[in-house]
């Protein structure tokens, strides 16, 4: 026997369907069915305004993670409890290295506008300065007390950022089988990663690997490396963490070491944690980001731009002016190196995911790669929220880019970071 549903269909009630007893009509039957199926594809209709636009919200469809490749599965970040408005810098660090020269004064304010840094964190309070008032007097060794600062200071923070991450994540901390651990502001054996291994409880026979003094690249370094670890070991979890804080180069100014003043007004304090595995768990893990490819390379002969160096007194940088022209005339074809990789020629295509080491180097950037204005945004509001915050930099650039990727936005994107060497380091993203 044949069954025919009449559909009633209002506003209030929506699809109702109605039993009628069967005809034997071969014309009424066909009405009925031809009229059941308009009503269903009617309802799937969405509703539009008096333009036909949608008026219903669609977020963009999501993208499957490539089998076998690294994808980044959650994100966390950790700061000291110092806050520092940009504003109020120069008059306070003046004030604790007791320092009254008008034109290192007037040099600093000039450094604090053009850096467009807001805000910073800062493990150095003056409690400690208190404690240790040889770390503002000029010539006095003072590596020990740097060290009996530093240390603890980057592991409390890596723990903050790890555990935020491992929350996020919402995996137990028993399921991560590797740690990356990078940091250029602590020196000890054992190192950091054990420490924080063992504060955060992971297994004794967790693969850990350290990255020690990188400098800026250090966080796309272990991104690279714990890709690396992700896809040659089937099911494993690695949590890369990055951790920096400038106690070991924090002195007073000296005209003698102008890149002091610009790491007075550059540099700031913080961690970041990230976790990244392959063939995520569907409905346990949420990846939103592929680590496709990774590329590092060196500039021959540049290894005194950026020269760092450990002694009594601490860190001394120094930083060579050529170093944004250095950086303008290399970046475009190790760029083309990365996007070969997706068939892509149009670097306006990209997201990106820039370590902000200045706004000079992303001004070079922009104009060197023919950049939309918005390209760059991630990461000059990462420099404006933080600073240049080291290794940990690039993390904050990378979740600003996931919120943005969130609203729509392209498949792939570059992220990229430069430190001494000239070492340049960048991988190839795709946005999940």
């Amino acid at each position: 026997m044949l069954l025919v549903f009449h559909t009633n269909l209002s506003p209030r009630t929506g699809l109702s369907l109605v039993y009628n007893p069967p005809r034997c009509d071969i014309s009424s039957i066909k009405f009925s069915l031809y009229r059941t199926i308009f009503f269903l594809n009617l309802l799937k209709m969405p509703e539009t305004d008096s333009n036909g636009a949608s008026k219903h919200c669609t977020t963009p469809s999501r993208r499957a993670p490539t089998l076998g490749k690294a994808t980044l599965l959650a994100i966390g970040k950790a700061f000291p409890s110092q806050l520092i408005p940009q504003e109020c810098l120069v008059e306070g660090y003046l004030r604790d290295t007791k320092c009254d020269d008008a034109s290192i004064k007037e040099k600093l304010e000039r450094l604090c506008k053009t850096t467009t840094v807001k805000t910073r964190y800062t493990v150095m309070s003056k409690e400690i300065l208190d404690k240790y008032p040889e770390l503002a007097t000029e010539g006095t060794p003072t590596i020990r007390q740097r060290l009996e600062i530093a240390n603890p200071a980057v592991v409390e923070m890596a723990l903050k950022a790890s555990m935020a991450c491992i929350n996020e994540w919402g995996g137990s901390v028993e399921d991560i089988t590797h740690l990356v651990y990078v940091s250029s502001s602590e020196v000890r054996l054992p190192g950091g990663d054990l420490y924080l291994a063992s504060q955060l409880g992971l297994r004794n026979d967790v693969g850990r690997v350290m990255l020690y003094f990188l400098g800026c690249y250090g966080g796309v370094t272990g991104l690279r490396v714990a890709k690396d670890i992700a896809e040659n070991n089937p099911g494993s979890r690695v949590l890369l963490t990055t951790s920096e804080t400038t106690i070991l180069g924090f002195r007073p100014p000296s005209k003698a070491r102008p890149y002091d003043l610009v790491g007075a007004a550059l540099f700031g304090d913080g961690a970041a944690a990230v976790i990244i595995g392959a063939n995520p768990v569907t409905g346990k893990e949420s990846p939103f980001m592929e680590l496709n490819y990774s590329v590092q390379q060196f500039l021959p002969g540049t290894q005194n731009v950026i020269d760092g160096r450990l002694s009594e007194e601490g860190i001394n940088f120094k930083l060579g002016r050529e170093l944004p022209q250095k950086i303008e005339d290399n970046i475009e074809e190790f760029c083309n190196k990365l996007v070969a990789k997706a068939g892509l020629t149009d670097f306006n295509e990209l997201f990106w995911a820039v370590h902000p080491g200045g706004p000079a180097i992303l001004n070079r950037l922009e104009s060197k790669l023919k950049l939309n204005e918005e390209k760059l945004e991630c990461s000059r509001r990462a420099l404006m929220d933080y600073g240049n915050v080291s290794s940990n930099t690039i993390v904050y650039v990378l979740e600003y880019m996931r919120d943005e990727l969130k609203r729509g936005g392209g498949e792939w994107g570059l992220a990229l970071a430069f430190g001494p060497g000239i070492t340049f380091e960048g991988i190839l993203l795709r946005s999940l």
